[in-house]
């Protein structure tokens, strides 16, 4: 049974997030705060975190950022909860490395379906190194390298690239990538994900990697092999 983290300061959604997590069929333990939830991960790693940005001390958006930043939870698959609901807000979390966004008020059953959907996309079968040409990345350690050179990548970027190279050959549409990527559908994705493909191309290209990524003209992008 799967068990779940849930970070919510409000003490009424937080019950009501930890009951409907026991009727899916999941374990749940619940946090007001971040200081809270790092004292628990030091003793047990939970299959997925609910993280609310609005916290008390700090805030969703920081306590995403030490999680992605440190080896031992990086890998941990993070839903936002927030009544934030602009682009904006969506792009930043899911940029800062959240595999999806749920805003406030939303249905228990689909919480449910979306803690699901996550953790399929999240779930084991996932190569720990993975190459394409001169580039390999390895997933577990979370570098890139570029024959000898090290590529800095953010938390998307390097995501991006590990999809990419898993699926090499493949012609992948700007949806596929947002949904295997981001997770989450929103207005504006094509803009995400062409933006994303020039910042990692650049990248790649100052490493010493030219012409990994194709454009598909009307489809979208390739890597070959």
């Amino acid at each position: 049974m799967a068990k779940i983290f849930c970070v919510e300061d409000d003490e009424s959604i937080r019950e009501l997030i930890l009951y409907a997590l026991h009727s899916g069929g999941f374990e749940s333990e619940g946090f007001e705060s971040g200081r809270q939830l790092f004292s628990s991960l030091a003793k047990e790693t939970p299959a997925l975190i609910l993280l609310d940005i609005m916290l008390p001390e700090e805030d969703g958006t920081e306590i995403l950022g030490r999680l992605k930043s440190t080896a031992k939870t990086s890998g941990i698959p993070v839903i936002m909860l927030t009544a934030k609901t602009s682009e904006y807000d969506k792009v930043k979390g899911l940029d800062a490395g959240a595999d999806d966004y749920v805003t406030k008020p939303f249905g228990v059953m689909e919480l449910l379906s979306r803690i699901r959907a996550v953790l399929r996309r999240c779930g084991g079968g996932r190569e720990k190194v993975v190459s394409c040409r001169e580039v390999t990345v390895d997933y577990e350690r979370r570098t890139v390298a570029v024959g000898e050179n090290g590529c800095e990548l953010t938390y998307k970027e390097f995501e991006l690239l590990y999809y990419m190279i898993c699926n090499r050959g493949v012609v992948l549409s700007r949806d596929k990538i947002m949904d295997a990527v981001w997770g989450f559908d929103f207005e504006g994705e094509s803009r995400t994900v062409d933006m994303h493909i020039k910042t990692l191309r650049q990248k790649l290209e100052r490493a010493g990697a030219h012409d990994l990524i194709k454009t598909v003209r009307s489809v979208g992008y390739k890597i070959e092999g």
